[in-house]
């Protein structure tokens, strides 16, 4: 997919996941205002999190899609990795909201649920609408290589567990009699978002730390290196790092000490189209080197 499409695909995405929000925010209050539950409560807190995050995401998206200028001559790619360690340190402050309030609930016992029907099937819809944005956007980020957007959709889906565990045990605290189900229940849901939320922020940190490609991305790229590089002697140093949609791949090409500058141009070329086609968004970079510079570690062209 050409870049430009990418990124337009990408912004539309972020701006559909504020608006989804927005709207999921309000029917979770609308829930908890007429239940007063602990637990529907927090679930609410979470979404007000969510609406924060995906802006912040929205922003960082645009951001990132920026053309390379003289202040950043590699992109501003990595705006999408800090978006999304805001985003996992928002859903471990929602953690923490979620925890102090279920917590007051246990132990003041000040708890009581009312007009659970109306309550319950508004949380229930609210749930299914994240749910199904949430795969999207997980799906979409990873096809479209965003952090920014696969943070969101994990964020969202850490919601959609929240409700679920949420809407059934208020179902069994109802059924029961057992109100304190209620402020537990949010207290286990809280955990299980502080473990979502670290995973988001490592992953996130990985990113900004220069993490090279995947074994499987490397593998693709050294078979279509050795497709493309006919002509030259190896291929040695491999460096790769990944930045969102952008792979940087830089490495040591050896040729026939009497090549011409245009014959090992031209096989730097073969190879330069033959990994973009592999791996979408590869910045690469080539130092032509004789061969007496030949290593024991390389990969041996043909």
């Amino acid at each position: 997919m050409p870049e430009r499409k990418r990124a337009a695909l990408v912004q539309r995405l972020a701006i559909a996941s504020i608006g989804v929000a927005v709207a999921v925010l309000a029917m979770k209050f609308a829930a908890w205002r007429l239940t007063g539950s602990v637990a529907l409560f927090s679930d609410a807190l979470e979404s007000i999190v969510n609406v924060v995050a995906a802006t912040a995401a929205f922003i960082a998206v645009r951001y990132a899609h920026k053309p390379a200028d003289r202040g950043h001559p590699f992109g501003h790619h990595k705006a999408e990795y800090m978006s999304a360690v805001v985003e996992g340190v928002m859903i471990v402050i929602a953690a923490l909201l979620i925890l102090r309030e279920a917590t007051v609930a246990l132990v003041t016992g000040n708890i009581a649920i009312s007009e659970p029907g109306l309550g319950l099937g508004l949380n229930l819809v609210a749930a299914i609408v994240n749910g199904v944005l949430a795969m999207v956007l997980i799906r979409a980020g990873r096809a479209l290589r965003s952090p920014a957007l696969a943070a969101d959709g994990r964020h969202i889906m850490a919601d959609v567990v929240t409700s679920a565990g949420v809407l059934a045990g208020l179902v069994l605290a109802l059924l029961t009699g057992w109100l304190w189900l209620d402020p537990v229940l949010a207290i286990v849901v809280a955990v299980n978002i502080v473990r979502e939320g670290w995973r988001v922020i490592s992953d996130s940190i990985g990113g900004l730390m220069d993490r090279a490609a995947t074994g499987e991305e490397e593998a693709r790229m050294r078979a279509a290196i050795l497709a493309n590089a006919g002509g030259a002697i190896e291929v040695h140093d491999i460096r790769t790092r990944t930045a969102g949609p952008a792979t940087f791949i830089e490495f040591h090409l050896v040729v026939d000490g009497a090549m011409t500058v245009e014959e090992s141009h031209a096989i730097c070329d073969r190879i330069e189209d033959g990994l973009r086609d592999e791996i979408p968004g590869a910045r690469v970079v080539i130092h032509v080197e004789p061969d007496h510079k030949t290593k024991d570690e390389a990969l041996k062209v043909g």
